[in-house]
């Protein structure tokens, strides 16, 4: 018999200023929760429309030691590396950089797209990695929207994207390097959904738009907060209110291994964040070529 997991706590997203200066709202790190194992961080960037030649970016900048997840909602974003990969994300796509021993890595608006300014809106989640993996080689994943899987129940009152892990009887095309889940759901106002989650995943939501009901007690919360579940149950309730309701469910098994972070460095000792450090400064991951 399924058990809907009951609301353990919330967390407002703080709005902030990232890169070369643009706006998203952070649930965590922030003094309320630094992180929430095995994720590091999740930025919502935007909602927000850009005049012609205003739009923002993060210039050249190093990780080491963890992953980035880029979910594209609106707008275009052009990345580059140097490791030699480039590309585009559009709406609706998605890029799972593993940065492993590192790699500097560049997220800046499209050149057309700036020119002709619009809407920005996308999410980035940081995915720290297990100790044996923090210097394994950078991969990237880049899987267009098409690619995606998509499932709705046989009402299609809901629908869900499948970034990683499996709903609806559809599995993620991304592998992941731990047990991950990852799914956009819509629903439709007043349908609901119980979605099984594995008993030894630590799960949230996190709305982008919409009041949603959550949990086995259907509390009511609003959008741009996180939603952070017990670990006593094997599903989560989402059900949507008298709008449309756009949410995340993210959730993952634990490391339970020591975090030391140093801005883009994330590693298990202080003597692996001083030699990031050096080794960055030294040159050993490289620059971008332009």
């Amino acid at each position: 018999m399924t058990t809907s997991r009951t609301i353990r706590n919330t967390i407002a997203a703080v709005r902030t200023v990232e890169g070369g200066g643009f706006v998203v709202h952070r649930p965590f790190p922030t003094r309320m929760l630094m992180d929430f194992d095995p994720f590091l961080l999740l930025d919502e960037m935007g909602p927000v429309d850009y005049a012609p030649g205003q739009a923002k970016g993060a210039p050249d900048h190093p990780h080491r030691g963890f992953e980035t997840v880029t979910y594209a909602l609106a707008g275009r974003f052009a990345h580059e590396d140097s490791a030699g990969h480039s590309g585009v994300l559009r709406p609706g796509d998605v890029q799972w950089m593993t940065a492993g021993a590192g790699v500097v890595h560049s997220e800046m608006p499209d050149p057309e797209f700036a020119r002709a300014g619009g809407r920005v809106h996308g999410l980035q989640l940081w995915v720290n990695l297990p100790r044996r993996d923090k210097m394994i080689a950078p991969r990237y994943q880049e899987i267009p929207s098409e690619r995606i899987p998509i499932a709705s129940t046989e009402d299609g009152k809901v629908r869900v994207k499948v970034i990683a892990g499996e709903a609806l009887g559809v599995k993620a095309a991304i592998e992941t390097r731990t047990p991950i889940l990852y799914q956009h759901f819509s629903l439709e106002p007043g349908a609901s959904i119980v979605q099984p989650v594995p008993r030894d995943y630590r799960v949230f939501a996190y709305a982008l738009s919409g009041a949603g009901r959550y949990g086995d007690e259907q509390r009511e919360i609003g959008a741009q907060r996180m939603v952070i579940f017990g670990d006593d149950g094997d599903a989560v309730t989402l059900t949507a209110g008298t709008e449309p309701l756009e949410v995340l469910l993210i959730g993952g098994v634990p490391l339970n291994e020591p975090i030391v972070r140093h801005g883009p460095f994330v590693m298990n000792t202080e003597d692996e964040i001083r030699q990031a450090i050096v080794d960055y400064q030294a040159g050993r991951m490289g620059e971008i070529a332009r």
